[in-house]
């Protein structure tokens, strides 16, 4: 063992040791972080508008405070990227994590002094949960790489901005500094073709042993270095045995890696975004991850059928149910209150609490009334792959409510690596699993409303021929699991 895997188990066992205590108070916890949230900002112009000083508990806040997207903070938003000081949060935010939005073009999402390092500390206690668990941490003494968009950080009336992977790759630790992957130069690549050639090139010959990404992207970046091999990525990189990934579900890549790489390795998944870093798998016994909750992030839950009602129920962490589909709201020290990120949970356990992200609140399928969730669909190829050579790439799914002939149906359009014998056979095994999990999909079918599901096979590297098309080639940009319309799937059958 060397000294350097050494100090990591003595650093994972004192960070260990910390987390239990948040762990094992997690509703006290949460009201501290409540208190003092709202102490923090009581002066700001925001905290002034609704009467931080004033406001003694939860239920005072939300009478005073309602559940916004970014549309809605825009106004507060728009004046902190003007340069004003004390509106969202105390003085100004150190950076804009910029994202694209689907309806309001670019998102400015602070971050701040307050709300940066949790960031940086939630994907460190990460890694360390998983030497704790495990003993393992050889991997320390390899080289690690993070596939990430660039860290060429641009400004904005004085405040830096750019995407979140590009700003935490300022923050990477003087220990692993010499581990690190890929180049400084080669981060900086834009293009992001040209960038994974080149990170190809740089770490063929190197001893990786962590590799970390939104797993389509790394699926890119396996492909081509199989390529250039010859040979799976488990025998170029010998001692290659922890993947790190978040922004997707894993289980529908889970196949087709373990093609690619040519064995198991062990994963850990992350559930990080502009707007916090919200939870990591802590264990890989358990199913789930942990919500992180003593890291400057006051949580709400408002359960999914409920949402869009009037006055839904907000609930806090210690009124919550396993199983249950909830909208995800956060109050942060980065100065969002109330916030709606969009993603949906359901916790899988309440001691402690660990979730799964089940999918977008706005990503979903109820043309009919079906209510259909990622969760649902990414459970459903799965089952329907087991015990079988089948292997996909990407897929995605979208209503056709208007067939040339028969009753509507869902598509599901897939690009196969391994295709099913029987394709027909294949679309009857989702659609079985679909019905067992979804009452209001198995209902509509039994009715005669809707006729089975269609698969629609996408031609190899047509989804990543779609993302470069709008833009969205690599970096943290994701593909829809599900669309209520068929903006994706038309574009997909026309190419």
């Amino acid at each position: 063992m060397s000294i350097k895997s050494f100090a990591a188990k003595l650093f994972a066992k004192s960070i260990h040791k910390k987390t239990q205590a948040w762990v094992n108070n997690p509703v006290a916890t949460q009201k501290k972080i409540f208190r003092e949230l709202l102490a923090a900002a009581k002066d700001t112009q925001f905290g002034k508008d609704h009467g931080f000083s004033e406001i003694k508990t939860f239920e005072d806040f939300a009478l005073r405070v309602p559940v916004r997207d970014y549309e809605a903070l825009r106004p507060y938003v728009d004046r902190v990227v003007k340069g004003e000081e004390n509106i969202l949060w105390k003085g100004k935010p150190i950076y804009f994590a910029k994202t694209s939005g689907t309806t309001s073009g670019a998102k400015y999402i602070p971050l701040t002094a307050a709300s940066m390092p949790y960031h940086i500390e939630a994907a460190r206690n990460a890694i360390l949960s998983y030497i704790h668990e495990t003993g393992k941490a050889d991997f320390v003494d390899g080289k690690m790489i993070f596939l990430q968009g660039s860290p060429v950080l641009e400004e904005k009336n004085g405040i830096k901005l750019g995407r979140l992977s590009g700003i935490v790759a300022h923050y990477v630790p003087k220990y692993l500094q010499k581990n690190r992957m890929p180049s400084w130069e080669t981060n900086c690549i834009e293009d992001w073709e040209t960038k994974v050639d080149a990170i190809v090139e740089e770490t063929f010959h190197e001893n990786m042993s962590v590799i970390s990404g939104i797993p389509s992207w790394v699926q890119m970046y396996f492909e081509k270095l199989q390529q250039k091999g010859n040979k799976p990525v488990g025998e170029i990189f010998k001692n290659f045995n922890l993947f790190i990934y978040g922004g997707v579900n894993y289980e529908p890549y889970r196949a087709k890696f373990e093609n690619l790489i040519g064995r198991k390795v062990d994963s850990i998944e992350l559930f990080p975004a502009s707007e916090g870093f919200f939870a990591y798998q802590d264990s890989q016994k358990e199913k789930g991850m942990l919500l992180l909750l003593n890291s400057g992030i006051f949580y709400e839950f408002i359960k999914a059928e409920d949402f869009f009602t009037e006055n839904p129920k907000r609930h806090t962490i210690g009124e919550v149910e396993l199983g249950m589909n909830y909208v995800l709201i956060i109050s942060t020290n980065a100065g969002l209150w109330a916030y709606n990120i969009g993603d949906t949970v359901q916790f899988t356990s309440l001691n402690p609490y660990r979730v799964i992200v089940s999918g977008r609140i706005k990503h979903y399928i109820s043309a009919f009334g079906e209510h259909v969730i990622g969760k649902e669909v990414e459970s459903a190829l799965k089952e329907a792959m087991e015990n079988t050579n089948v292997r996909v790439n990407e897929f995605t799914v979208a209503p056709q409510i208007n067939p040339i002939s028969g009753l509507p149906y869902h598509e599901w359009l897939i690009e196969f690596e391994n295709e099913p014998e029987n394709l027909d056979d294949f679309a009857l095994k989702i659609d079985e699993a679909m019905r067992k999990q979804n009452t209001y999909y198995d209902d509509l079918i039994s009715g005669n409303v809707l006729r089975t599901l269609v698969i629609t096979k996408v031609a190899k590297n047509g989804f990543q021929d779609y993302m470069k098309s709008i833009g969205k080639l690599g970096g943290q940009n994701k593909l829809p699991r599900l669309s209520n319309d068929r903006k994706i799937a038309d574009v997909l059958k026309r190419e």
